[in-house]
Parts: structure tokens; C-alpha cells; sequence
């Protein structure tokens, strides 16, 4: 099975892999992976004071603070993952991803907001559910 795996390196992120992990039978290292996180982009003005260099290194720095982290953890566990990272809307981006990426699955961890909550502030697993066409499993 092709997985992605949406990560942000919070504590919801933390709870998905220790689900993944405790659930080898069937989330094994016979499955194929994707680590997968995106970057709330710059304000323009920023990116334009700081150039595109200086914008792009700032992106990777952050991607790396998220995915090295979760590619140790997976590597004790037995699992060897792909990583890839963009920059723009989350929740979008998920999707897209596991559209193009043609992904069986996509884990994700989510807080549980409450359906005010959802209204008032969106949630990103939200944006996922309403724009994915593969499976989803939301680990709370």
C-alpha cells in the first residue's frame, strides 16, 4: 500500500506514528511511504525583502526541523521514507499531493475541533477530507 503521511511536527503529528507504529500488521515497512509537509508561505512583502534565496533556504530549514525528526523515528521502526515538502495551503496541498502522488491512503493527525471551531478557524483536515479522493485516516 502507498501511504502518505502528512506531518507538522506537533503533538497530533506524534500521536499518528505512534499509531502507524503500534499497528504493524498493518502499517508495516511493506508498505511504501511518504513523508509530506508544507510551509505556510511568507507574506509577499517579506519574500520580496529577503529575496527568493534567502525565502526558499528559510522553507527548507523549516521543512527539515519537521521531517528529520519523523524520518529517525521511522528508520528505528523499520521504515524507510520518501520526504517531500512545498509551500502554500495545507490542506490543499495534502490533497493534491495524494492525487497526484496516486496514494492508497493518506494518516494525518487532528486536534478534533468541534464544528464551530471548523467554521471559525478551518481546519486543515477538514480542507483534506472535503478535496481528497483517496481514503483519509484522522488520528486524534
Amino acid at each position: 500500500m502507498k501511504i502518505l503521511l502528512a506531518i507538522d511536527g506537533s503533538a497530533y503529528t506524534k500521536k499518528m506514528l505512534a499509531y502507524l507504529t503500534t499497528h504493524e500488521e498493518t502499517f508495516g515497512p511493506a508498505n511504501e511511504f511518504t513523508l509530506f509537509t508544507v510551509q505556510n508561505p511568507l507574506p509577499p512583502r517579506a519574500r520580496a525583502a529577503v529575496g527568493a534565496d534567502v525565502a526558499n533556504g528559510y522553507y527548507a530549514e523549516e521543512a527539515a526541523k519537521v521531517t528529520a525528526p519523523v524520518v529517525k523515528f521511522l528508520a528505528r521502526h523499520g521504515i524507510d521514507a520518501k520526504v517531500v515538502s512545498k509551500v502554500g495551503t495545507p490542506g490543499e496541498l495534502i490533497a493534491k499531493q495524494a492525487t497526484a502522488g496516486k496514494f492508497d491512503l493518506v494518516m494525518m493527525g487532528s486536534h478534533g475541533h468541534s464544528a464551530l471551531g471548523n467554521l471559525v478557524m478551518g481546519s486543515v483536515a477538514t480542507q483534506v477530507l472535503a478535496h481528497c479522493k483517496a481514503p483519509v485516516l484522522l488520528v486524534r
